[in-house]
């Protein structure tokens, strides 16, 4: 129980004001289906703090860390460049499954990007070792608590999306994953 409930503080708190509270705010400003992004926000923390704990730190040994950093920053580029193709769902008022899927898609992708190298996953990879044989509760706990920061974020950018221009979210999007593309790749 200690290794959880620690995960769940440590990541809460780490959390607060991170990039991922406007990467989550971001992505339901634009696409206004908050339960489908907190599914991408619950599967992409569980896959990425799973893969942290159990394979983070031999992972990073095996790529090194320049490839790595390579890897995540040209995926963050690309998350840039995607964010300002224009949606047809969005233009067309499309409601189905393709659109849902695409939502879903966008959400996982970018916030496993988002946590690859991040403070969170080092902190999971740091919680897995201090708390060993616990690796589920650690899990369990780094995810609750990047849902505990996260979700909020996401209802609050949907609540106001009305109130944004698309173009604007778009642009905003594809800037702030340029930067960390960027910022990834410039600085080790």
């Amino acid at each position: 129980m200690e290794a959880f409930l620690v995960s769940t503080g440590l990541v809460a708190l780490g959390e607060m004001g991170d990039k991922t509270q406007l990467l989550a705010m971001l992505l339901a400003a634009r696409f206004k289906r908050p339960a489908l992004i907190v599914l991408g926000i619950l599967v992409a923390t569980l896959a990425n703090h799973a893969l942290a704990g159990a394979l983070g730190a031999m992972v990073a040994q095996a790529l090194g860390p320049q490839l790595l950093r390579w890897i995540i920053g040209l995926g963050f580029l690309a998350m840039a460049v995607w964010m300002l193709v224009p949606d047809k769902a969005d233009d067309e008022g499309v409601e189905g499954s393709a659109r849902r899927m695409g939502v879903f898609a966008t959400t996982v992708i970018a916030f496993f990007l988002a946590e690859m190298g991040d403070k969170t996953q080092i902190a999971t990879v740091a919680l897995a070792a201090r708390f060993e044989g616990a690796l589920v509760a650690v899990v369990a706990g780094t995810t609750l608590g990047m849902l505990i920061a996260n979700v909020p974020a996401v209802y609050l950018g949907h609540r106001f999306a009305s109130r944004i221009p698309m173009r604007w979210v778009h642009g905003v999007s594809a800037l702030i994953f340029a930067l960390l593309g960027l910022a990834t790749l410039l600085w080790a």
